[in-house]
């Protein structure tokens, strides 16, 4: 490797690594926007909120990486046109392809890394984070005690307490226990002056010393209405009453447990290729299953019509007009009957269809987006090394809105095919390559405008081109100002 390349090199990796880094950060607090409403009052430590956002995140880099080479190589080349260094290269001998090949090389290989990223290590991550997230959603909210506040959150009892402080909370005054009980068992209330949290033996329960109290009981279990009715108050004073209270289902919540393990996104692209196999059979089954009344009720006609597919002789339908009057107002019936059946049946299995296609999209476009999205790394390398060698200007400033524009259009050509796709308008396939291919031969034409030293961002140029129209619709203002 000569110097030359290494310098190049060098240079594109140092915007690479921080704009790289920036993208990431936006796109994981844009994920934090929109999951941490389901993360709070879970009692999740803020490491595990962490490695949750971590596992999401590791998604999103299939996106940030072509957007990241795009504005670096645009910053890269345009820093060099602005210091004039791309033109001191070419007046060494050197031609932009030369200066383009150890950066194409490059990005080719990251393209490549991104590839088996996708591939093997991104589906790991994103069963790791559909698991947690279906943990963290089913998962019961954690204790929050609010003084003057009932709480249903331990199993069996609604608890209120009127004060509480202490270093770590643990002291109380003013609480009330109250037994969740139906109306025909027995009911228990307790009250307390003060009390205090200590540590159990067993973890799995909460341990309550309560002080200077009342307990309430009515024994009405197994009693007919009568007793009931004769049943005494019953209470029972305590200088002090130990409770456990069962917490397991609140501490023990496994989040990072995979109970779902069959999503295709868990798989590679090979294992995604079985899935479809698969899924194909399986569509071939639920559309037969469909159908089959449709053709049950119409195949008769359909072979009377169509006699040549008929293995046997097929009897003509009789006709309807040499029906006595009532036979043909039962017939007509009937058919009406048979008509309007079909139409619901149709109705119903519609949106079934629907989302089978809908599925089946979604599943082709996931595997094909792990190789389409390498391509598009190379093709955002071809665009942003011509515009940064052609507009000449390095920085955050033109270059950043070129590439956001550039990506913007990607971005919505993907979402618009993808849409088209799940409602079965277009095949998934080529829903999944239309952007690469829609932007291949513009990263191509801008390549060539590149090599040809094209004054494609030329102000003067357009003016001098427009010039002559302009001039049909404005008025001389030759000597104005001797008017």
């Amino acid at each position: 490797m000569k110097k030359l390349d290494k310098y190049i090199i060098k240079t594109f990796f140092g915007p690479f690594l921080f704009i790289f880094s920036v993208l990431f950060f936006i796109f994981i607090v844009n994920i934090i926007w929109t999951q941490m409403s389901q993360l709070t009052g879970k009692g999740l430590t803020y490491w595990e909120i962490t490695k949750f956002l971590f596992y999401l995140g590791i998604s999103v880099v299939s996106m940030v990486l072509p957007l990241t080479i795009l504005l670096s190589s645009i910053m890269t080349f345009g820093d060099f046109g602005e210091r004039y260094e791309l033109a001191a290269m070419k007046a060494a001998g050197i031609s932009l392809v030369r200066v383009m090949m150890p950066l194409f090389v490059t990005v080719s290989m990251l393209s490549v890394a991104l590839f088996f990223f996708s591939n093997n290590i991104i589906p790991d991550f994103q069963r790791k984070a559909k698991n947690m997230m279906f943990n963290i959603i089913s998962s019961k909210p954690a204790i929050n005690f609010t003084p003057g506040v009932f709480i249903d959150q331990i199993s069996g009892y609604s608890v209120k307490f009127d004060k509480i402080y202490g270093e770590k909370g643990e002291k109380l005054e003013g609480v009330f226990l109250h037994k969740n009980a139906s109306a025909y068992d027995d009911q228990q209330t307790i009250i307390a002056k003060k009390g205090k949290f200590a540590p159990a033996v067993d973890r799995n329960y909460l341990k309550l010393i309560l002080y200077d109290g009342y307990v309430f009981t009515d024994d009405i279990s197994n009693k007919s209405y009568n007793d009931r009715l004769k049943q005494p108050n019953q209470s029972v004073r305590f200088d002090s009453l130990v409770n456990h209270f069962d917490i397991s289902e609140l501490i023990n919540n496994a989040i990072e447990k995979e109970k779902i393990t069959d999503d295709y996104r868990f798989q590679t692209y090979n294992e995604v290729a079985k899935t479809l196999e698969k899924n194909r059979k399986d569509n071939i089954t639920t559309l037969t299953s469909i159908a089959s009344p449709v053709i049950s009720q119409t195949n008769n006609y359909v072979q009377y019509i169509d006699k040549t597919k008929a293995k046997n002789k097929i009897k003509e339908p009789y006709k309807i007009d040499t029906l006595k009057k009532d036979k043909k107002l039962e017939v007509l019936w009937g058919a009406y009957n048979k008509i309007e059946a079909l139409k619901t049946s149709i109705d119903s299995n519609e949106n079934s269809i629907r989302d089978t296609v809908k599925q089946h999209n979604k599943i082709v476009i996931y595997q094909q987006r792990i190789v389409s999205y390498s391509f598009t790394c190379v093709i955002f390398f071809l665009i942003g090394a011509s515009l940064g060698s052609i507009i000449r200007k390095g920085g955050m400033g033109l270059p950043v809105i070129i590439a956001i524009v550039i990506f913007i259009i990607f971005y919505v050509l993907n979402l618009s095919v993808e849409n088209l796709s799940w409602k079965g308008s277009m095949n998934p396939y080529l829903a999944t390559w239309i952007p690469n291919m829609v932007l291949f031969p513009f990263s191509v034409w801008l390549t060539y405008k590149a090599l040809t030293d094209s004054q494609l961002f030329d102000i003067e140029k357009y003016r001098a081109l427009f010039k002559p129209i302009i001039e049909k619709f404005s008025k001389p203002k030759e000597h104005q100002r001797y008017q």
